[in-house]
């Protein structure tokens, strides 16, 4: 992977700067999260995008230079299910020739990596994040929304394991009531693996997925039960805006994470910036409006205007969405997670 030194950061309002972009390739999936799209809400005739309303590749892989131009060394492939976007590998390798990218990863649901692992880590990816919130196959049926079981999912592991996909981190949603009760038997299916179970707090992310706090199980609760069974110590952290909070098992077993965003929001650490599947800039998970740049890429903006466009939304960000989610009301409109991929 090509690398330069790096430059400055440009800095938002909240003196954060621009170090990671997220990139959603489709707003299609497999599967019908109760939490991202519920299948009530997204049926059999629900309309997605039509290709020509996706930005190309070389669309995105021009919004990803100027991001890299403005600091950015960290590149995330999202959905949707990203995997369900033809000729993945060509994107990858497009954005592996970028100067000054350190890190490509994707973040997946694991059914379809069995089948492109091998080809995604030839073609320059470094990482994958899969989903997978239980491993009892009645549960996981039921939050995936198709029945899928975790077999499934566990086979994407071990592809992506074999293919070098390394450290592979695996992210559980936890819903208090639905799955909380089987949080220690996934934590130790993984000790050992050199897998990095993350353990993600409920979110409101969206307004179609029937979000009450009352189902937000918070993260000192996953620490202690698992440590309960499995003694841990806290780690520190392995960058500067690293989401999860580490823990380690005290036996060497390997680590785990939690991510606090409702008990413990950490957005003044927040250095993302997310490209959305129908080409528009948000710069806040929870954003209710994104920025429209594919409009810009259509109408022949040329590299140095893209990367002022971005600057200034940029220096412009003040978002600070889950320090202040007392004070917003649950039914102001935000992003779909499908759009923005999480």
């Amino acid at each position: 992977m090509n690398t330069s030194p790096l430059q400055n950061h440009v800095l938002d309002r909240l003196g954060r700067p621009l170090h990671d972009l997220r990139m959603s390739v489709t707003d299609r999936c497999n599967l019908r999260c109760t939490y991202c799209m519920p299948a009530d809400k997204y049926g059999e005739h629900y309309q997605f995008l039509p290709r020509e309303a996706l930005l190309t590749f070389e669309e995105m892989v021009r919004v990803s230079r100027a991001a890299v131009a403005l600091g950015a060394r960290k590149l995330r492939i999202t959905g949707g299910e990203p995997l369900l976007r033809k000729d993945l590998p060509d994107l990858v390798r497009m954005l592996t020739a970028i100067p000054g990218v350190d890190d490509i990863a994707l973040t997946t649901n694991g059914v379809l990596l069995p089948n492109f692992a091998s080809d995604l880590k030839a073609a320059g990816l470094r990482r994958v994040t899969v989903s997978l919130d239980n491993l009892d196959e009645e549960v996981f049926g039921a939050m995936n929304g198709r029945n899928v079981h975790p077999a499934d999912v566990l086979a994407g592991i071990d592809a992506a394991r074999a293919a070098a996909l390394d450290p592979v981190k695996i992210n559980v949603v936890v819903q208090r009531g639905v799955n909380d009760h089987t949080l220690v038997d996934l934590a130790e299916r993984f000790r050992f693996s050199d897998c990095i179970v993350r353990f993600i707090e409920f979110m409101d992310v969206g307004t179609l997925n029937g979000w009450n706090y009352r189902q937000v199980l918070q993260s000192s609760e996953v620490v202690r039960r698992i440590h309960e069974r499995f003694p841990l110590e806290p780690l520190s952290s392995s960058y500067a805006g690293e989401v999860a909070e580490r823990y380690r098992y005290c036996d060497g077993a390997g680590e785990i994470g939690v991510i606090s965003s409702v008990s413990q929001p950490f957005c003044g650490d927040c250095t993302r910036l997310r490209l959305s599947s129908d080409g528009a800039l948000y710069t806040c998970l929870f954003a209710g409006r994104g920025a429209d740049v594919k409009q810009l890429l259509r109408d022949g903006v040329d590299d140095a205007a893209l990367t002022a466009f971005m600057r200034g939304l940029w220096t412009a960000r003040t978002d600070r969405y889950s320090e202040e989610r007392a004070a917003h009301a649950v039914h102001e409109p935000k992003v779909e997670m499908y759009h923005i991929g999480g």
